[in-house]
């Protein structure tokens, strides 16, 4: 029996420790892994982005009565996202190619990045995972897990600059 889609995001948030204030989760589609993240991290404001209209349409419609607005979705584009530089503490992305000079833009110096495989394609140690590390860590991305989890795997990084601590502490 496969794994819910959302077993390697599970696992990776564990990786992000103090909680994060504000959240973004690129090509959110209806939801449901912002949704996730809200309920995982309570104090956080949750942001989702995503180039269809209609699934920006079907994400905010699940979120509800929402008075502090907590949590919201819009549409835009991984490739330029709709965001001030340094506004984001963790970004996420499930199934996806990361616009890593756009999202290290728009993410914090010592925020995380979290990417989501929902099922395996490849193996971490192949050519295409060893370009990602590489432009990853051309805008200073600091690798800190990659594992495999349920049907799928994930990977934890975090940007480096004031405030980060090193890898492992």
């Amino acid at each position: 029996m496969p794994t819910p889609p959302l077993t390697p995001l599970a696992a990776a948030v564990l990786r992000v420790v103090p909680a994060p204030e504000r959240v973004l989760e690129i090509e959110c589609g209806d939801g449901d892994a912002a949704l996730f993240l809200a309920r995982e991290f309570p104090a956080a404001r949750v942001r989702g982005i995503d180039p269809a209209p209609e699934l920006v349409h079907a994400a905010t419609a699940r979120v509800g009565l929402d008075p502090e607005g907590r949590v919201a979705f819009k549409q835009g584009r991984s490739s330029s996202l709709p965001y001030p530089d340094a506004f984001f503490d963790l970004v996420v992305l499930i199934d996806g190619r990361p616009a890593v000079a756009e999202i290290a833009r728009a993410l914090r110096p010592g925020g995380w990045l979290i990417l989501v495989e929902s099922r395996r394609r490849e193996e971490r140690g192949g050519l295409a995972g060893w370009l990602r590390r590489r432009r990853l860590a051309r805008h200073r991305f600091e690798p800190v897990a990659a594992e495999a989890a349920g049907d799928g795997s994930f990977s934890v990084a975090r940007l480096a600059g004031a405030g980060a601590a090193a890898p492992g502490e």
